[in-house]
């Protein structure tokens, strides 16, 4: 590579990626130590002295190479997309005039399903909060609710007392981009509710005034991270090993709605997904479970 041509065409691309398009200062690092590596590889392995003279070819060879070196599908289609942001740039600042890139097909990586926890997992993990305690009420008004609803736990923690409709059996919330929408509320957790708001809220608020529904025991809005321990604390309780978080409880309530027979576009619907392909992954996970049930009991599987 001629002395300096790489470091200069780096050098122009990482300001773009900082000043135009605002990238965070790690992914900036990130995409600096794909490109080295690339050029790298060109320069040692293959004689090659300037990015400008790569061919489609030799973006497939460097995969291949870097696979033969046991890095991960992520790994490389990280680097993959590295290499495409960078002849991109290259293209749009007229530096080159074709793109190497345009074939290349980024590694597959292997999908990974959400742990979802079975229907007797949910049962003995809502049974964790036991007592009358103003702590206890609230902790099970909040696993029920998990379930039952499908919220995300930043949907859950932001709940307000008036998002709550009781008669009607529904709760508000605003997801992602502040798009608002209605999800039912069962009758297991209406229960547990309404406990909640007779006997555990006053109790917990004090003299505090707040339109938080979930509160701590200074009687402020719960956050997250409280509610992560607390259900970490719950499962552990009830002998879950799974890594659970409050997303398992989301993953669980669409996958035991698909399983029951739900239709996917209300399942969509209730999770808030804009896209149908987003949802689609519980079917993923509610054919796996079939094909387990079907091992498992067939005489001839």
């Amino acid at each position: 590579m001629k002395k300096g041509e790489g470091k200069t065409y780096l050098k122009y691309f990482l300001d773009y990626l900082r000043v135009e398009r605002g990238f965070a200062a790690n992914t900036v690092l990130a995409y600096e130590g794909d490109l080295r590596q690339f050029f790298a590889y060109l320069t040692h392995e293959l004689g090659i002295a300037s990015p400008l003279l790569v061919e489609e070819h030799v973006l497939s060879s460097y995969l291949s190479f870097l696979r033969g070196k046991g890095f991960a599908p992520a790994s490389l289609a990280r680097k993959a997309a590295s290499l495409k942001a960078f002849y991109r740039f290259l293209i749009e600042e007229n530096i080159l005039g074709e793109n190497p890139t345009r074939f290349l097909h980024s590694p597959q990586q292997d999908k990974l399903l959400p742990d979802v926890l079975s229907e007797g997992e949910v049962e003995a993990l809502l049974k964790q909060p036991r007592g009358v305690s103003p702590r206890a009420l609230r902790d099970r008004a909040m696993l029920e609710t998990l379930y039952a609803t499908g919220l995300r736990a930043s949907e859950l923690v932001g709940l307000n007392r008036r998002d709550l409709d009781l008669n009607l059996a529904y709760v508000r919330c605003l997801g992602k981009g502040g798009k608002e929408r209605i999800v039912p509320l069962g009758g297991k957790a209406i229960e547990a509710v309404v406990s909640y708001l007779r006997s555990g809220r006053p109790q917990l608020m004090g003299t505090t005034m707040t339109e938080a529904f979930f509160v701590n025991v200074r009687g402020r809005r719960i956050t997250r991270q409280a509610l992560w321990q607390i259900l970490k604390k719950y499962a552990q309780g009830a002998g879950i090993k799974k890594n659970i978080s409050p997303h398992t409880l989301r993953h669980s309530f669409a996958t035991h709605l698909l399983d029951n027979g739900a239709d996917l576009r209300i399942v969509q619907e209730l999770l808030g997904h804009v896209s149908i392909a987003t949802t689609q992954i519980y079917t993923h996970i509610s054919n796996q479970r079939l094909h387990q049930v079907y091992e498992k009991y067939h005489p001839r599987a």
